[in-house]
């Protein structure tokens, strides 16, 4: 399978978000763009400790996200890969772009909790 920005469904253009996925069988991938700064945590309230618990897979290639946890923080740069473990906060600077892969099904967990806190946020 394969799939570029041009070709993958956009699920989200919001709030200077831009979010194109697919599945590719067990897996979840996306092309994510932050025009603007964003602090993911509020919108994981209600997972395991209030942390995403979905692992992900990935590569930066504009921008930067710190990456914390319960005992520590990292720093994701243009032109690393990474990993990230389940438990953890994203806060992604503004002009960031990144592709990134997940488990289908602890991704659409994980999910179901976002959409509970953004429908929330909306209100």
């Amino acid at each position: 399978m394969r799939g570029s920005k041009v070709d993958m469904e956009t699920s989200i253009d919001e709030g200077g978000i831009v979010i194109q996925e697919a599945v590719w069988g067990d897996m979840h991938v996306s092309f994510e763009t932050f025009r603007e700064a964003f602090d993911a945590t509020p919108f994981h309230k209600g997972c395991p400790d209030d942390r995403c618990q979905c692992p992900h897979w990935g590569y930066v290639l504009k921008g930067q996200v710190r990456i914390t946890y319960p005992d520590h923080e990292e720093v994701i740069r243009a032109g690393d890969a990474y990993y990230l473990p389940p438990g953890h906060h994203a806060f992604y600077e503004a002009g960031t772009e990144a592709v990134e892969f997940s488990p289908n099904e602890a991704f659409k967990e994980t999910m179901e909790v976002v959409q509970r806190n953004f429908e929330a946020m909306r209100s």
